[in-house]
């Protein structure tokens, strides 16, 4: 197993959590003193020609989503940071948050001041309350040392920072549906336009970003763009990701590893290979709304365009995987009742469109299925990529879109023997 560098989790022990006298000894706020000696418009150039890209799943290229912003406009401007975290095999932001919160904490205070937005809040799901607490530990211990509240730094600049407990649901992970929670509303997703930089929390301008995302912030600016790109093994990206291990693989851990290793070490030197000495048959590569790959995959880059080149996604990078004796339509079958049960119903192609597809897919399962299934089942999914009001609808089509295109042939097989051929 290599041994790469450790950014995110460099501190991170069993158990523990890292307080602000280690944090700091082990050089953490300096990058927020970088920051403050920089004009905000240079920090925003900065993370923009870093190449660090949203660690959220959607992976889009964080300082070119900061240059949306109108940090010039005046009055009250918002950064959130996205903590929601409830797609089945991501689990990343909460060891993140569990062994170094205040990495989080001073990325968001770069962040504000690169954003000229002067309140913040860290939405968490409902059942992170262990992260709640380490976070308003930290938060706390920020506000004493003057790296948070009134004049930071002595640099003028105000920034208060707030942690919410959300009620829960899949649904809050949708960026505007998370501002309608902040809001005490219902958490339906908002059209677009307007974007939230331009009417977001509140009616105003509101930067939204991962956690993940925010923590790497404070170490580009400590280090520099350079070496951050130099510690991807894809030459065409830059920096680590948090890989969150799970399935029939002997060790499911979470790990820091470098953007652009490949699936295959991923899988056996990480995970230690699949349990049981069963073979590698399938996984999720980056939670449960990405497109299986299959042992033709194992060799290719776990990182954004690699993965989308074999019509997958690297999405938050929560590796699960099934071993040889896994049934995929079974898999798919309750990847899909979680996403049909997680629908706000605010739109028919989720609403109806995804209850659909688990009652086609309880009648292949269960052996009541025809062809005629199969068909209905294809067009279904034509029906609801790209008509959905929100990308929860469109990311439920990945895996069923993957069943469709790499393992038909087991549809077919349960439906010739009437039921599951794996079942015991």
């Amino acid at each position: 197993m290599n041994a790469y560098t450790q950014v995110l989790f460099k501190n991170r022990r069993p158990n523990e959590t890292v307080l602000l006298p280690e944090y700091e000894k082990n050089g953490g706020y300096q990058g927020l003193r970088a920051a403050m000696k920089m004009q905000p418009a240079e920090v925003c150039e900065l993370v923009k020609d870093s190449g660090l890209r949203g660690r959220g799943g959607a992976g889009f290229p964080t300082g070119i989503k900061w240059s949306f912003f109108p940090a010039d406009q005046p009055g009250d401007k918002y950064l959130v940071c996205n903590g929601d975290e409830m797609e089945p095999g991501t689990y990343k932001d909460r060891q993140l948050l569990l062994a170094d919160p205040h990495q989080l904490v001073e990325g968001m205070a770069i962040a504000s001041y690169a954003l000229q937005a002067q309140i913040g809040y860290v939405f968490l799901r409902y059942a992170y309350e262990d992260c709640f607490q380490r976070l308003e530990q930290a938060i706390e211990e920020a506000v004493e040392a003057g790296y948070l509240g009134e004049n930071i730094l002595g640099s003028g600049f105000d920034f208060e920072l707030h942690v919410h407990g959300s009620a829960g649901r899949y649904i809050l992970g949708e960026e505007t549906s998370q501002l309608n929670g902040l809001e005490g509303r219902r958490p339906n997703p908002r059209s677009k336009p307007p974007f939230p930089a331009q009417r977001g929390l509140f009616g105003r301008p509101t930067n939204v970003n991962n956690v993940e995302t925010l923590a790497t912030v404070p170490h580009i600016l400590t280090h520099g763009t350079t070496w951050f790109q130099d510690l991807a093994l894809n030459p065409e990206s830059a920096g680590t990701k948090l890989f969150g291990l799970s399935g029939h693989l002997n060790r499911t851990e979470c790990y820091e590893l470098p953007l652009g290793i490949t699936l295959r070490e991923v899988v056996e030197d990480f995970g230690g290979g699949v349990r049981e000495g069963k073979k590698f048959k399938a996984c999720l590569p980056g939670g449960a709304s990405t497109p299986y790959l299959t042992t033709d995959h194992l060799d290719v880059m776990m990182d954004f365009n690699p993965l989308e080149e074999v019509e997958s996604r690297l999405g938050t990078a929560g590796v699960t995987v099934f071993n040889e004796d896994t049934c995929m339509v079974a898999v798919t079958r309750n990847l899909n009742q979680f996403f049909a049960r997680e629908s706000c119903g605010w739109c028919t192609p989720c609403r109806d469109g995804l209850s659909t597809i688990s009652w086609l897919l309880d009648r292949i399962e269960f052996g009541q299925a025809t062809n005629d299934d199969l068909a209905m089942l294809k067009d279904q999914v034509k029906n609801i990529k790209g008509r959905s009001f929100c990308a929860l609808a469109e990311g439920a089509m990945g895996p069923v879109e993957a069943l469709l295109r790499l393992f038909e042939h087991e549809i077919i097989d349960h439906i010739k023997q009437g039921g599951c051929p794996f079942a015991c």
